[in-house]
């Protein structure tokens, strides 16, 4: 910020100093006009002309950064200004006919700046479609941000959607089977009225780190919904995705979380479904996945 401020500081004092040697030094060659010589019209187009220049150096220096893109357009401003200065002093001041160094200090720092001024905002250009790059890589990542579950460090429903569309097009292009498990624990809602919410939670997240203990790098976890997993894996048929299953689902019978507030210890089930993809969008695929975990329930009711 000191910097910058020094910066903005240097550049408008440059200004004022030049303005002002350019105003003695006309006064010190040349004489003030009367009244009725001034033409007042020049006077409001190239005087209102300096002033507007100047305030586009000001708005400049206080919205911008210190920089080498600031500092082109400033200058590029300050050379604009002070020819349109020099310009407007002639109309006061009549010189003697013999000097010619006043057409040097009206007409030669125009050029100068308009060269600056393209140059800073040739720079400004590139410097805004990086930003433009970065503001979206950002947006991007804050949507992909949102598809993940804020309780678990698994993505949501959202982006299960999304990743079986891609990889539905790939194992039909590649004629790879795939294959879904879905995971749901028994009587999950028991845990919160016993044990609160705050349980339960922790539950689904130590829960939803054994899963992923039991799958490939390749694999993919999803928190569906509320207590319910699902697993996406690649390159897998049936047989053996319900051998993956049945692993999954033997770890979280083995866990022994215990809960935080009497150290008691939680005795998990899960129950569990697989399904093939066959020709079908990840709709369907999901809506029998569904169907497959409903009708494992009372299969596992009855068995018990």
């Amino acid at each position: 910020m000191k910097s910058q401020l020094k910066m903005h500081s240097l550049t408008l004092v440059g200004l004022f100093l030049a303005a002002n040697c350019g105003l003695l030094i006309y006064l010190a060659a040349g004489e003030t006009k009367h009244w009725a010589e001034i033409n007042w019209m020049d006077v409001a187009g190239e005087g209102g002309t300096a002033v507007i220049w100047f305030g586009w150096l000001i708005m400049l220096l206080r919205a911008r950064p210190a920089g080498s893109v600031t500092r082109q357009l400033a200058l590029g401003l300050c050379c604009l200004t002070f020819s349109m200065w020099m310009d407007t002093l002639d109309e006061f001041i009549r010189l003697p006919a013999e000097a010619t160094w006043d057409n040097w200090l009206e007409t030669a720092p125009m050029p100068l700046g308009m060269l600056l001024l393209t140059l800073g905002m040739y720079h400004l250009h590139r410097e805004q479609q990086a930003i433009n790059v970065q503001m979206s890589k950002r947006e991007k990542l804050f949507r992909d941000h949102r598809l993940f579950d804020h309780l678990t460090p698994l993505s949501g429903a959202q982006y299960l959607r999304q990743h079986l569309r891609q990889v539905l097009d790939k194992a039909e292009n590649r004629e790879r089977p795939l294959s879904l498990i879905a995971i749901d624990l028994d009587d999950f809602s028991l845990i919160n009225q016993r044990h609160g919410q705050e349980e339960g939670d922790q539950v689904l997240q130590v829960t939803a780190q054994v899963l992923l203990f039991n799958l490939r790098q390749r694999d993919m976890l999803c928190r569906l919904a509320g207590d319910r997993f699902v697993a996406v894996l690649p390159d897998t048929g049936e047989a053996q995705a319900r051998t993956i299953a049945q692993d999954m689902r033997q770890s979280i019978a083995s866990l022994g979380h215990r809960t935080q507030r009497d150290g008691e210890r939680l005795h998990l089930q899960a129950t569990v479904a697989v399904v093939m993809a066959q020709d079908e969008d990840e709709a369907q695929l999901l809506k029998r996945l569904n169907t497959a975990l409903a009708q494992a329930k009372p299969r596992l009711a009855r068995s018990a």
